[in-house]
């Protein structure tokens, strides 16, 4: 089967088609697609996972931005009356939607523009998926399997690892896609987990905290979250002030997110026997 040189890749969405069957092949072995699995696939491209996926789930789903593709895959899937296609924007659309009786498997070859964006997105979701696989910039899914103290870690995969096991399966060169991307791709399993090792009280005050400390990751904790916490809650908390971002733990930032939720409510409510 020839890709037909009919659809340009185009830079504003990103778009780099995967055209490599070797890599193709190891991708499918990696998601492992069953007939009865919920697959959703975003940005299905010209077709060429999705081709693999349907042979084996001819019910697949899936999300694609660019409205002169939706003919193509059309055409060249009409033989899969189950096939279907919702054209919207991945960033903005709502997983939930899609699922049935089963969780999600989601996958995906994402375009480096939005991956991180989408990645969030998702991880919102994450309660209605069973696992997600995508095709990401080699250096994106090094940020979310980052440990502290690795230069990688960051705001990405501290939250991704909130939510989700985080396993690299493979590299991808340059040469497996058209055009060829200028960085090397990498496959990552996500699957979330199904009892978080460390829940935050508030994930909206975690997600604060993790976002503060990194705009100013060269900076010790001190002066990273000096706006939001004191030296005096860092040592209630047993955490040094002096040590930087990229050296806490996952669990480090939930127990400050926690301790400044205990506080706000604690204060809330002095306040309000004052006022009562």
């Amino acid at each position: 089967m020839s890709n037909k040189p009919g659809h340009q890749a185009r830079k504003r969405f990103g778009q780099n088609f995967l055209h490599d069957p070797g890599v193709i092949e190891r991708i499918i072995r990696a998601i492992h697609p069953k007939a009865d699995d919920a697959m959703v696939e975003i940005g299905p491209g010209l077709g060429a996972i999705t081709e693999e996926i349907l042979a084996v789930n001819p019910r697949l789903q899936v999300v694609e931005l660019d409205r002169d593709l939706i003919p193509v895959l059309r055409t060249k899937f009409f033989n899969y009356p189950e096939f279907r296609i919702h054209q919207a924007d991945a960033l903005t659309f709502d997983f939930s939607q899609l699922v049935a009786d089963r969780p999600l498997r989601i996958i995906g070859n994402l375009p480096y523009n939005i991956s991180t964006p989408l990645i969030f997105h998702l991880l919102g979701q994450a309660g209605v998926v069973q696992d997600m696989h995508f095709m990401l910039q080699k250096e994106v899914v090094q940020r979310m399997a980052a440990v502290p103290g690795d230069n990688n870690y960051g705001r990405l995969g501290i939250m991704t690892q909130y939510f989700c096991k985080v396993q690299p399966l493979f590299e991808v060169g340059p040469g497996a896609f058209r055009p060829s991307p200028k960085v090397d791709s990498a496959i990552v399993r996500l699957v979330p987990h199904t009892t978080l090792p460390h829940p935050a009280k508030d994930l909206e005050t975690l997600q604060a905290v993790v976002r503060t400390a990194f705009n100013a990751r060269r900076k010790t904790l001190r002066k990273a979250l000096g706006g939001l916490v004191t030296v005096a809650q860092l040592g209630e908390l047993g955490i040094n002030d002096g040590l930087r971002p990229e050296n806490l733990s996952l669990a480090d930032f939930v127990a400050i997110a926690d301790k400044l939720v205990d506080e706000k409510q604690h204060t809330e409510r002095v306040n309000g026997e004052h006022h009562g």
